[in-house]
C-alpha cells in the first residue's frame, strides 16, 4: 500500500510526487513514456514557476543546463512597442525556457532522489474502487503484463487528454472552444529576450532556450485545415509578415529540428478532486498555450495539492476529504483569471478597447512592468488596475 500514486511524471506529476515524498509519504510514480523524451511545449517558465524551482532546490540544476535567464520582454502590437520585465516573485525576476527533455529529467530525478519509486513505460488502464472511493490503479507494462497497485490517494497528472480523468469520471465543469493552432521550430540562437508580436489573426513569439531560439506562430483555429496542408510555408509566411526582422534571421536557413504543431489546444476546467483522487496540471485544467502558462501553473498546482494535504493522515477519510476540498477551491480561485485572460488573447482580433488600454499602459515604465507581472502571475488583475492607471485608461 502506497500513500500516494502519481500517474504522469512530467511538469505536474514529478513535482507532486517529489513534494509528497519529501513530506514523508510513500509514493509511486508511473508514466507510459520512457525518459528522457521531448514533448511539444512553449518551454517558458514565468517568474512564479522559477521561484518554485528555486524553493525546491532545483533552479541551479536548470541553469546548469546552459539555459539562459530571460530578463526582458518586448511586446509589439501594431505600432505600439512595450518593453519591460515582471516584478520579482519571491526574489526571482528572471524567467527561463529550458528544453523539456532536460527539465522533465531534472524533475523526475528530483522525485526519485526524494524517495519516489518511478516506473517508466507503464500505461494506466484502470482504477481500483472500493465503496465508491478510488484506492489504486491498474497498468500495463511494455511487455504486455498487467499490474495493480493500491494507495490512499491517486493523483492524475497525465496531461490534457488524461486517461486517468476519464477513468475516474472527472466532469468538465467549464469549457470553451479551441481558439488557435500553433506551430514551433528551433533555430540557431538569435534572441536574448522574449519577443512577442501580435496582429489581427496572427501571433508570433521568439525566446532563447538551450543553444537555440524557439520561434512559434499562432493562427486562428478556423485556419487550421489550410495551415496544416503546408505548415512550414504558412509558418514562414506568418513570420515574414508579422515579424520581418525575426524572419531575416532565419530566411534561407533550415530549422534545427522538424516543425511541430497542434490544432488541439483545449480550454477547460475538470473537477479537480474526488473520493481518493485528484488532478494536477493539464489533466485538470488546460488553456491555450499562447500565454505560456502551462508549466508555471503545473508547478503551482503541485505545490498547492501538497500544501493542502501535507501533515494529514491520508488513511483518515475525513482528513483526506478536507484536504482535497481545500485544494479544489483554491485551484479554481487561483487559475480562473488567467484562464479568461488567455481566452481574450487567443481571440487574435485586437479589439479597439484593448489597444487603447495598452497605449495607456505603455505611457509609464512602471505600469509596463506591472502589466508583464500580471501576465506572469505575480500580480492579480485587481492588483494591476490601480486608480492612477484606470484614470489614464479612461483618458485615452
Amino acid at each position: 500500500m502506497y500513500d500516494v500514486i502519481v500517474v504522469g511524471a512530467r511538469c505536474a506529476g514529478a513535482p507532486t510526487a517529489m513534494l509528497f515524498a519529501r513530506a514523508g509519504y510513500r509514493v509511486l510514480m508511473v508514466d507510459r513514456a520512457e525518459f528522457p523524451r521531448d514533448t511539444l511545449s512553449t518551454l517558458y517558465i514565468h517568474q512564479p514557476g522559477v521561484a518554485l524551482l528555486n524553493r525546491w532546490g532545483l533552479l541551479e540544476q536548470v541553469t546548469a543546463t546552459g539555459c539562459p535567464p530571460i530578463d526582458k520582454v518586448v511586446y509589439r502590437v501594431e505600432d505600439l512597442v512595450m518593453s519591460g520585465c515582471s516584478l520579482p516573485a519571491d526574489g526571482i525576476r528572471s524567467a527561463y525556457a529550458p528544453r523539456r527533455f532536460l527539465l522533465d529529467a531534472i524533475l523526475a530525478d528530483a522525485a526519485v532522489a526524494a524517495g519516489v519509486e518511478f516506473r517508466q513505460g507503464c500505461a494506466v488502464d484502470s482504477v481500483l474502487v472500493e465503496d465508491e472511493q478510488v484506492v489504486g490503479v491498474g497498468y500495463r507494462t511494455a511487455d504486455g503484463r498487467h499490474h495493480e497497485e493500491r494507495a490512499r490517494l491517486v493523483v492524475g497528472a497525465d496531461g490534457m487528454r488524461s486517461r486517468f480523468a476519464s477513468l475516474v469520471g472527472a466532469a468538465t465543469v467549464t469549457e470553451h472552444p479551441v481558439m488557435t493552432c500553433a506551430y514551433y521550430a528551433y533555430w540557431d540562437p538569435f534572441v536574448d529576450h522574449f519577443d512577442l508580436r501580435e496582429g489581427r489573426g496572427q501571433w508570433v513569439g521568439a525566446l532563447p532556450t538551450n543553444d537555440a531560439t524557439l520561434v512559434a506562430a499562432y493562427f486562428p483555429q478556423s485556419e487550421f485545415e489550410r495551415v496544416r496542408r503546408d505548415a512550414l510555408g504558412a509558418y514562414l509566411e506568418a513570420l515574414r509578415t508579422s515579424a520581418p526582422d525575426l524572419y531575416a534571421h532565419i530566411e534561407g536557413r533550415e530549422p534545427l529540428e522538424r516543425l511541430r504543431g497542434t490544432g488541439d489546444q483545449r480550454n477547460f476546467f475538470r473537477e479537480p478532486a474526488g473520493l481518493g483522487w485528484a488532478l494536477v496540471g493539464d489533466a485538470g485544467h488546460h488553456k491555450d498555450s499562447i500565454t505560456a502558462r502551462g508549466i508555471t501553473d503545473a508547478f503551482r498546482q503541485a505545490q498547492l495539492l501538497a500544501d493542502c494535504l501535507t501533515g494529514k493522515d491520508l488513511a483518515d477519510p475525513d482528513e483526506l476529504i478536507d484536504g482535497l476540498e481545500e485544494y479544489a477551491a483554491l485551484r479554481d480561485e487561483s487559475m480562473i483569471d488567467a484562464y479568461y485572460s488567455t481566452l481574450s488573447v487567443a481571440e487574435l482580433n485586437l479589439p479597439g478597447h484593448r489597444l487603447d488600454a495598452l497605449r495607456a499602459i505603455a505611457a509609464d515604465q512602471g505600469d509596463m512592468d506591472r502589466y508583464f507581472s500580471t501576465l506572469a502571475g505575480v500580480l492579480s488583475v485587481d492588483e494591476f488596475h490601480t486608480p492612477e492607471l484606470l484614470a489614464r485608461m479612461e483618458a485615452v
